[in-house]
């Protein structure tokens, strides 16, 4: 039988910044274990709350180099800082492939900065399906802020902005991201915009083209939250000054405005409907193991009855 672990003991190791238990932590959170509501149960009411900043972007598009370099600007003023960079699944073992770990290095022997690659496990949207228990977690150790780097999987990455206080949008010259942004409906979802790579040709060209397309989108309310455009060139470190404190500004404006507040009810409300729809998922799972489902698949493919009525008699079942 597996040794029982000691929750209480390693949230309050994780409090004081140890980072074995951080990461004992996470991994309850990111294998499901049992032990999971009883470690969300301690955690409520006693976390944060730390400012969670998003970064999505296009693949090659800087998000690793501008998270490393946040981190050192944060870590410049004592923050404790935390990072979940998550990465594509290997197709073998199911864990995270550690691209953004690996470049990120220059952190690691810091005791007050926490970084953890989740594996996104085929989650879509960027993120890993246990983003908001880690984000706990970090937050229960202390961090502040929390930087959440999703998978750069392209125009699907938008997810990001339900888990975040501020989202980050990165783009590049020369990459077409503007277009891509304006398709993604990723205009729509940044707090913060950013050029990296802004030692490049076009890279004036292609702020000048988001700051246009986001004053199109403005509503113009009095108090409403105007999205910066920065140039960074992460990998030197230029901007990154700027961008920290466009992230401190909009912190503030949250703070202000309410709309922080408001950002976190809907986090929350997200999360208890992902943990709803997964426990229904689960019961669901075991509905064919007594052939009632091949039955009703059998009837549907010859006429016998329809695919909703099919559907309603395995929800019934399911909630009875």
């Amino acid at each position: 039988m597996a040794r029982r672990v000691d929750l209480g003991a390693l949230v309050e190791h994780a409090r004081e910044g140890d980072p074995r238990a951080v990461g004992r932590l996470i991994t309850i959170v990111e294998d499901g274990a049992p032990q999971l509501r009883e470690l969300m149960a301690a955690l409520s009411g006693a976390t944060g709350p730390a400012h969670v900043i998003g970064l999505t972007g296009s693949p090659g598009v800087g998000k690793s180099t501008t998270t490393s370099a946040l981190v050192r600007a944060f870590r410049s003023v004592g923050r404790r800082v935390g990072v979940l960079a998550v990465d594509p699944s290997s197709p073998f073992s199911g864990g995270a492939l550690l691209g953004d770990r690996i470049r990120m290095q220059e952190h690691a022997t810091d005791p007050d900065v926490f970084i953890r690659s989740m594996a996104s496990r085929g989650h879509l949207g960027g993120l890993a399906s246990a983003t908001p228990q880690a984000v706990r977690v970090l937050e229960a150790a202390r961090c502040d802020p929390v930087l959440v780097e999703t998978v750069g999987v392209g125009q699907s990455e938008v997810e990001v902005a339900g888990e975040a206080d501020t989202t980050v949008v990165l783009l590049a010259p020369g990459m077409g991201d503007g277009i891509q942004a304006a398709k993604a409906g990723i205009l729509e979802i940044g707090d913060v915009f950013v050029v990296n790579k802004a030692d490049r040709d076009g890279a004036d060209q292609t702020a000048r083209e988001l700051r246009h397309m986001i004053s199109l989108g403005m509503s113009g309310q009095p108090g409403a939250w105007r999205p910066p455009v920065l140039k960074v060139v992460a990998s030197r470190g230029d901007g990154v000054e700027a961008l920290a404190g466009a992230l401190d500004e909009h912190r503030a404006w949250l703070a202000s405005s309410g709309a922080g507040v408001e950002r976190r009810r809907q986090r929350a409300r997200a999360e208890i409907e992902g943990i709803a729809l997964a426990a229904l998922q689960a019961r669901f799972g075991g509905v064919g193991r007594d052939g009632a489902l091949d039955e009703l698949a059998a009837d549907v493919a010859e006429g016998r009855t329809d695919a909703f009525t099919a559907a309603d008699r395995i929800v019934a079942s399911v909630a009875g």
